[in-house]
């Protein structure tokens, strides 16, 4: 390892080799554990990625890519091998205004890359809560969702070219620009929420959408769950594809946001189980205003919403989206676990009732708090059980994660797998399917040295 790092110490750019005390200063981070790396480093080129894969590679020295270090299933937990931060490689190359798409480097903030987009008049519509951490090569490997996927789709969705490189330091370069383009296989798709584990991407090519002129934001109060779908649909219906966001806070969330410590204060004057945060954006300010405010109007009419509140101005809109962009405030149950499962919304009402019930007749004063997309099926759930041993932590995730399998649930919406879910993936693939995955990485990482042990056991 010694006579690996320097090599590599010797043949990258300055600085681009932590070790020691600097490699562990590195190795920080609020959202999930890192590990202790044998060393960091930090690259500026693809040319140099390549390098320290064709390296390390050579002396079967395992790999663990790095972006913004804000995952929370440790998939880039790095305990003795070399940590990869794409941090130095961010760059935006190119905003191309006439077709709508950005490439950037890796290493890119999304918020950077977002306000970049904005300055000319367009949108990267991908937006999360790590927005100002996290970055766009992290979002491909983990195939980042977020708030808006119910009308712009997941990371999946966005990206339309990448480069990456591969295990022994080959160099995948398909930067295509293009939107259609169906010659052979695509190959970006191998690479998107793959986590790191088939190749490193270094670029990529991300579609935009023009800026929309208006955006009109809306916080209801709902009396019961079935309300919700219907709900759903109307503004689906009405507002003709411009709903952007349809975001639901069991009350549970909202007490935790709205009462000190937390800075936010409730919107509406009555509680209420449930409270709605919808968004919808449209190119016509005036035109899309009455449409918004009709369409809740009947939505309130026909039973399907009880109480409303209208954003009239973009710091009242910013107001409602801090009370759900607050997830720290569900630290003030701590020692807590958190979860984010797919399931049709069918079930939601059940799933958790039925969740919330089995906690309770397990530990004593459980909280468990849920919030999350639904309009594109994903929850965001958080137990606390007063316990946060290894053991607890087993006996809880059987509880969230069993009730999935039968209805078709997923046990990771958008966070994916790496360590914490890995025992229970056979929960949403069939045998066949890890199989298959076993394939891929063999055939793409033969020595098996890209952060290895996530998603599924090394071979």
């Amino acid at each position: 390892m010694t006579d690996l790092i320097e090599t590599l110490r010797s043949s990258l750019s300055e600085g681009a080799v932590l070790t020691g005390e600097d490699a562990t200063a590195a190795a920080q981070s609020p959202w999930t554990r890192l590990g202790a790396p044998a060393a960091v480093l930090r690259p500026r080129s693809t040319a140099e990625v390549s390098a320290i894969l064709r390296a390390a590679h050579a002396a079967g020295q395992p790999v663990t890519a790095w972006g913004g270090k804000t995952g929370l299933v440790e998939g880039c937990r790095a305990d003795g091998a070399l940590a990869l931060s794409l941090e130095r490689m961010n760059r935006i190359e190119e905003i191309d205004t006439a077709a709508g798409s950005m490439t950037v480097e890796a290493g890119c903030v999304l918020q950077t890359a977002c306000e970049a987009a904005e300055a000319e008049g367009l949108l990267l519509p991908l937006d999360l809560g790590a927005r100002g951490s996290a970055t766009i090569g992290g979002n491909i490997s983990t195939n980042a969702g977020g708030n808006r996927v119910i009308r712009y789709g997941m990371m999946r969705e966005l990206v339309l070219g990448l480069e990456a490189v591969l295990a022994d330091g080959t160099v995948v370069s398909s930067m295509n620009h293009l939107l259609k383009n169906n010659t052979g296989y695509d190959l970006k798709q191998l690479f998107i929420g793959s986590e790191g584990t088939l190749g490193v991407v270094t670029r990529a090519v991300i579609r935009l959408q023009p800026l929309p002129a208006s955006q009109n934001v809306a916080f209801l109060g709902v009396r019961s769950f079935e309300q919700l779908p219907r709900l759903l649909r109307r503004l689906q219906t009405e507002l003709g594809g411009a709903l952007s966001a349809f975001e639901v806070m069991w009350d549970d969330y909202y007490q935790l946001v709205t009462t000190e410590p937390a800075r936010g204060r409730p919107i509406l004057a009555e509680r209420y189980p449930y409270y709605v945060l919808v968004e919808a954006s449209g190119a016509d300010a005036a035109e899309m205003e009455a449409r918004f405010e009709a369409v809740l109007g009947g939505a309130l009419e026909a039973g399907e919403a009880d109480d409303a509140v209208i954003a009239k101005t973009r710091a009242e809109a910013s107001q409602i989206w801090a009370l759900r962009d607050d997830v720290g405030q569900t630290g003030r149950n701590r020692p807590i676990f958190t979860f984010d499962v797919s399931l049709g919304v069918k079930h939601m009402e059940a799933y958790v009732a039925g969740l919330r019930e089995t906690l309770a007749a397990r530990w004593a004063a459980p909280t468990c708090v849920v919030f999350g997309h639904l309009g594109d099926g994903n929850l965001h759930v958080i137990v606390g059980v007063g316990a946060s041993d290894r053991e607890t932590r087993h006996a809880v995730e059987e509880v969230v994660y069993g009730p999935l399998a039968p209805i078709g649930g997923s046990i990771s919406a958008e966070h994916g797998i790496g360590l914490q879910k890995r025992e229970f993936l056979p929960l949403s693939r069939s045998p066949a399917e890890i199989a298959l995955m076993r394939t891929l990485k063999q055939a793409l990482d033969p020595k098996g040295i890209l952060n290895p042990g996530k998603i599924f056991e090394a071979a």
